[in-house]
């Protein structure tokens, strides 16, 4: 280690202590309500002000859309290829025979293989009729949508090879034989979808061009869903699989396809976060901030562009809070209704929006709560006091539609592919037994069947809040002296600070009755506290939920220092420089460009903890 190892971790804790320390209001604010008055001449803090403009203008639009775009093309950049296999051949029982030219000399099989689990046999033939076993393939579930290479140790000079599936469903989608000199060898095939597409081939087999992490399992499964094939990964809701095949229907069954759909769902996070700030803070600069920091978030970059599936509940989860804030704060219906909606789809996607709907629930109660104390506290007449009680028991009657009709009905329909695959009527008693089935064998997974599993980049609940141990996603060697590393986690000026936020939160929410802290707090809560008890394997990402809220309380802090400090904007804007000359930094690991080897422990591995090589 050197001196710049300690450095920017260093400099990253005394941009947030400036941050926080140096904030003169911040003590005024936090003074119990019960204290004496300030000296002559100085003013009470005051709460965030209510008055501030919190509606969108045409001058919202610059920063909103300059900063969604700017993100998109960092999204974008270096997403994944557009031209691998697309026709997948099953292999079951089949066999494929490979007529090569006379005098041809392979060296290399390369298959890519498709969906399925299986096996192949590799045989070469001498003089085209006896064959001979050289080598094998095992297409099991890591392999699926990998380039992969076969080297086979023999001295036959084959005039055919004949590969056949030996056991299982594996689908195979493209063969090439290379030569010696890495150069494909023209043959004739058996089954022409096999040698269709061999221009495909890239240079070298890596995650641009391959399938990565839990993309094994996702990008897998949204193919089968639009095939009509029964799904191999049911451990969780399939809407977000069916959302990955949005982009594969328009840009194939690519690595650029199948990340497309999240990549743009986190591109859309940022208009829509941008808007949830306005209505909190007013402005424009803390809307713009806080949009900002989420896009510099190192997790939301990275998590949003591998096809799995958990962008889709985050950004569902952001949607339920804007649409609940909106109900709150204005009392609109069709508010809570989107609210509603977005939770079916949340929910849809993955289990853990059921989090956030507890959340929803706790601030749907405590509003009612309130004005029924409202209520009382004026002492209104008693026909007037009495017409609150209608009014709760018409919404009560308008949720039970919203948060439990229509998601029941937008989860049953998201089952639709597997209804398709099965063969059986949408609606029917076989189709209501199918999903009641999978919801048991979901519970029963998460529940029971990984406890005692162990990963080599899991992590607790604990170690999410200070950055502990990142997941690695990815770790090439493409030469001797550089790394390719992609690795999901918190930023740290978004984590750390985020964490230092929470006491003022909490010290705001309950003593200070701010409706805005408590709406943050109860966000985020909702999201971590469910983790604590699971005995199961946890992942960095599992956090990524509560970046959402962790925004929201720096953007927070930001309007507290707006409210009690004249210059309150070289502190804010200082932060979020902070938080993106971090995500600058870090762009190599995030993105997955080449490094050398010597700078990775110098300047990425702040912690011992940290998986970069």
């Amino acid at each position: 280690m050197t001196f710049l190892t300690f450095f920017f971790p260093i400099l990253t804790v005394l941009l947030l202590l400036s941050f926080y320390l140096n904030l003169p209001g911040l003590k005024s604010c936090l003074r119990p309500l019960d204290m004496p008055p300030p000296p002559p001449g100085r003013k009470r803090p005051r709460l965030l002000r209510e008055d501030r403009s919190r509606r969108l203008t045409r001058k919202d639009a610059l920063p909103m859309l300059l900063i969604t775009l700017l993100y998109a093309c960092t999204a974008f950049f270096r997403l994944g290829s557009f031209t691998d296999p697309q026709t997948f051949v099953p292999m079951a029982e089949t066999e494929a025979v490979l007529t090569l030219p006379e005098g041809a000399l392979p060296s290399q099989l390369v298959l890519y293989p498709g969906v399925g689990i299986g096996g192949y046999t590799i045989e070469y033939s001498e003089d085209g009729e006896t064959y001979e076993r050289v080598d094998s393939f095992v297409q099991d579930h890591v392999a699926v949508l990998k380039w992969a290479s076969l080297c086979p140790e023999t001295e036959l000079r084959p005039r055919a090879i004949r590969i056949s599936g030996s056991y299982g469903h594996p689908w195979l989608g493209e063969v090439l034989v290379l030569d010696g000199d890495g150069q494909p060898v023209a043959f004739q095939c058996s089954i022409p979808a096999l040698c269709d597409e061999q221009e495909t081939m890239p240079e070298s087999f890596t995650f641009q061009n391959s399938s990565y992490f839990d993309e094994i399992y996702h990008a897998r499964t949204a193919w089968e869903h639009l095939n009509g094939v029964s799904p191999y990964e049911t451990t969780h809701p399939p809407l977000g699989k069916e959302i990955i095949g949005i982009g594969i229907l328009l840009f194939g069954m690519t690595p650029f396809g199948w990340r497309f759909s999240g990549t743009l769902f986190g591109v859309l996070m940022l208009p829509l976060l941008y808007i949830l700030l306005k209505r909190l803070f007013g402005g424009r600069l803390i809307p713009s901030l806080g949009t900002v920091i989420f896009a510099t978030d190192f997790m939301h970059y990275v998590q949003t562009r591998i096809a799995t599936i958990d962008t889709y509940s985050v950004f569902f989860i952001l949607l339920m809070y804007l649409f609940m804030y909106l109900w709150l704060s204005e009392d609109r219906l069709w508010a809570l209704a989107l609210c509603g909606v977005s939770f079916g789809l949340g929910a849809a996607s993955k289990w853990t929006s059921l989090y956030a709907g507890a959340g929803l629930a706790l601030l749907w109660l405590v509003h009612w709560i309130g004005r029924f104390r409202s209520a009382r506290k004026e002492r209104m007449e008693p026909e007037k006091e009495e017409a609150v009680l209608p009014a709760f028991l018409w919404n009560v009657l308008f949720c039970l539609i919203f948060f439990i009709a229509v998601p029941g009905l937008i989860y049953l329909l998201s089952y639709i592919p597997y209804a398709r695959a099965a063969g059986t009527p949408i609606f029917s008693k076989q189709f209501l037994i199918l999903v009641y089935n999978n919801q048991y064998y979901m519970f029963t997974y998460h529940s029971q069947s990984v406890l005692g599993s162990t990963h080599p980049f899991s992590s607790n609940w604990y170690q999410w809040l200070i950055d502990a141990r990142p997941i690695l996603y990815v770790l090439e060697y493409p030469t001797a002296d550089t790394h390719i590393s992609i690795a999901a986690w918190l930023n740290p000026v978004l984590c750390w600070g985020g964490l230092m936020s929470l006491p003022v939160l909490i010290w705001m929410a309950t003593l200070r009755r701010d409706r805005r802290a408590g709406f943050i707090l109860v966000g985020y809560l909702s999201q971590l506290l469910p983790w604590i008890p699971v005995p199961r394997l946890t992942f960095a990402y599992h956090y990524f939920p509560s970046a959402l809220f962790l925004t929201l309380s720096l953007s927070y802090m930001m309007a507290l220092l707006r409210e009690n400090r004249r210059r309150w904007r070289v502190s804010a804007i200082t932060l979020t420089a902070g938080s993106a000359a971090l995500f600058v930094l870090f762009f190599p690991v995030l993105n997955g460009l080449p490094v050398k080897a010597e700078l990775v422990p110098i300047l990425y591995k702040w912690l011992p903890s940290w998986p970069f090589y």
